[in-house]
Formats: structure tokens, sequence, C-alpha cells
């Protein structure tokens, strides 16, 4: 008689599926019911030797690992994650409690919400997908909080922030998994994130960003010096006051945030050839208190500032993990506590135009609420006028930006 998996005892079958690499859970999970309900079961621990991570490397997600087996710490790519057709990209990605939010690289019509564990994913139509001046420049993020019976509920930001006229634009919509409508946001800001900086950072359903205070001499610059983190509440739907940063940033300085165990948040500055890195002691989207963690010379690569968006932190170890893009290749820069440097090459991206970002990933549990059926609720008639009323200033900005362009037959000198 052939012994098959049916056939062993349910504890030794949770053991089993407790080590299935998590690429190869959604085709277990549609094998039968049972396989499903096991997996569904299984440990979460994540082996503190090992953890796991999504990468966006040339338009596709793949997971990643990092180690610290013996204190010599080490990255791999594990293999892609699928969740589309092959010939789907991802543009960007936002992490939030093990849902992956995926922004689409040749649709703006819509984006994906993912739990990768799960197999689980839905998709949100935008209420426009007109992209002014022919450049995508929305933000987004991923948030929660926490209703009556204590369950999260999940929301999705979106916003537009044009800030190179005299006249900004400013438009900030939110998305309710529940009720599956937008609202508009009544949201003056007074501060700037950058453009090229506006992936950012959930910690405990809320989202943080380097930022600025706002001013209108500094419109013309992108490249604006952060010296602050601002967060987004998604219990108030409101953005807190900005929070100062431990350091004083300079313009060629590297600035950039991430998350520690999703407790605290992570600062990351590099400046004269040394990194620092500061972790929060205290982090509400109202407060903040900062203590140094680490201090690294990097004098031998210079490499390190062109890295921007990803970084992490081995607290037990006390190795950074930096991502970056230099000289146009993928590549990993490992930082000892001694400010030994070590680099990895990924290798150089199919697509010139594509950004490498990394966020760490803990598979999750989280059901995505899937949107209303028949009874599908309609927005109220002053959501209506407010958003026609954003639909007209659009249309001036799209004016505008036709008649900044050189007229044909001009030659550009």
């Amino acid at each position: 008689m052939t012994l098959t998996i049916s056939d062993l005892p349910r504890d030794l079958k949770k053991k089993i599926f407790s080590r299935i690499p998590l690429r190869y859970v959604r085709a277990l999970r549609l094998t039968c019911k049972e396989w499903e309900t096991l997996i569904k079961s299984r440990s979460l621990k994540i082996d503190e030797e090992e953890s796991q991570m999504v990468a966006l490397m040339d338009y596709n997600l793949c997971l990643m690992s990092k180690s610290f087996n013996g204190g010599d710490p080490s990255t791999e790519i594990k293999g892609k994650l699928t969740c589309f057709d092959e010939q789907v990209k991802v543009s960007m990605l936002f992490h939030c409690e093990g849902l992956l939010l995926c922004i689409l690289k040749d649709d703006n019509t819509k984006v994906v919400v993912w739990n990768p564990y799960l197999g689980q994913r839905r998709f949100i139509q935008v209420r426009f997908s007109h992209i002014p001046g022919g450049w995508d420049q929305f933000s987004y993020a991923l948030g929660y909080y926490k209703n009556n019976n204590m369950m999260k509920s999940f929301k999705l930001l979106r916003f537009f922030d044009y800030f190179y006229t005299s006249n900004d634009f400013v438009f900030y919509e939110i998305y309710d998994f529940d009720s599956g409508l937008w609202k508009t946001l009544d949201v003056t800001p007074y501060w700037r994130i950058r453009f090229f900086d506006d992936i950012g950072v959930s910690l405990k359903g809320n989202t943080y960003w380097c930022a600025k205070e706002r001013k209108p001499e500094w419109n013309a610059d992108p490249f604006i010096i952060v010296d602050h983190i601002i967060c987004f509440d998604f219990t108030s739907e409101r953005f807190g006051p900005l929070l100062p940063l431990p350091f004083r940033a300079m313009k060629e300085s590297l600035v950039t945030l991430s998350c520690v165990r999703e407790e605290k948040l992570a600062a990351l500055f590099c400046r004269d050839v040394v990194v620092e890195v500061w972790i929060t002691t205290t982090i509400e989207s109202d407060k903040v208190s900062w203590s140094k963690f680490l201090t690294f010379g990097v004098g031998d690569c210079p490499m390190i500032y062109s890295c921007t968006g990803s970084f992490f932190i081995d607290e037990v170890n006390k190795v950074a993990v930096i991502f970056g893009q230099p000289l146009k290749r993928d590549k990993v820069f490992i930082i000892g506590e001694a400010g030994q440097v070590r680099d990895v090459d990924l290798g150089e991206p199919a697509h010139q135009d594509s950004w490498l970002y990394v966020c760490p990933y803990v598979p999750s549990l989280v059901q995505i609420k899937q949107p209303p059926g028949c009874k599908r609720r309609r927005q109220s008639s002053s959501e209506n006028r407010r958003y026609k009323r954003n639909m007209m200033r659009l249309v001036e900005l799209e004016k505008y930006h036709i008649a900044m362009e050189p007229k044909r037959g001009d030659k550009t000198i």
C-alpha cells in the first residue's frame, strides 16, 4: 500500500505545510479544501536567521531573502511572484500588513491590492486616469483603521500635488474597502514630499513620508532637502504635524525611511562618507523621538550615495542593507558595524527606466474584502460636486501644460 500525504497525521502535515516556500502556496491551496485549511492555519513565525522581502525589479515582483547565518549577512533572489499575466508590468509597490499595493505600468485605470500568501487580490478602479502633462505624478498609500469589532478595515489614499506653478493644484482622495467608494479629502498641504521619493512607509496602519515645510519660493525645485517626516492617519483621515528628523540634511545627502519589525521607524542618513541610522523610541502620528542606532564610515564606497528608496537593518547583528542602482545596475550594499562594505551585483535591468524597490514581507492571513455586490452604494451628491470641481481645475492645469509646450516648428537651441 502506497502512503500518501493525506494518510499522515494532521500534526505532521501541519509541520510539512509550515515549510512550504511562499511562491508555491497559492497552487497548493487550490488542490483541496483540507490543504487550504492547513495552509491558512500554519504558523507564520519567520526564522530569525532569515527574513523575506518583496523586490520590484525590472517591473517584476520577486521574492528575496536576507539571512545573517553566523553573523555573515547575505541576500538571495528566490524567484518571481506571480499575480498577473507575464506581460503585466508593475511600476510602483507599497506594503502594509502583508498586503501589496501594485501600481500597473501600462494601465492607469486601476490598481491592485494583493495578498501573496492567501492568493487573494482586488482590483480597484480609479475615478480618473488622465495624467496631466503625460507624467504620472500620483502618490499612493495603503493603511487601515480598527472598526467597532476591532477588525482592520483597509483604505487606499491617492493624491496629486502639483507645485510647479504659482497656483498649486492638489487633489487628495481616499478609497474605503468596506463601502467601495471614493471620497475627496479637504487637504491644504503645508508640507512637500519629494516626487521621486514618495513611497511612504507603513507602520501600525499609518503611512510616513520624508517631507519639508512648504514655501512658495521652493516650488521650482523638486530636489528639496527634507528635514521632517509626516504621517497620514487612516483613522482620522488627516495628516499630522511635521515631525523633525534627528539630523541636519544637505542637498547631496541621502535620506530615506524604513520600518523595523513593523514596530518602529528607521531613518538612514548618508553624508560626508558617513552613514547614520536612527530608530524611533516613540512614534505616533503627532509625536516622535529618536535614538542613534549605528554610525558607519563608507569612504571606500561612494556609490552608496546613488541609492534611493530601500534599506533594512538588523538590530541583533548591527548590519545595514541598502539597495540602489549605481551605474544603471541593481545592487545591494551590506554594511557591517565596523564599516566594512560588501556589494552584491543583481545584474543590469532590461528596462533602464525601471526602479529597484524592496520592502520587508511577513506572510499575513489578512483577508482582502471584496467589493460590494448588487447593493453597491452610490456617491453622495455633495461628493459628486467636490469631484467635479477638482476635474475642472485639472482641465485648467492641462491647458497650462499645453500652453507651456514648444509650438511645432520651434527649434530648440
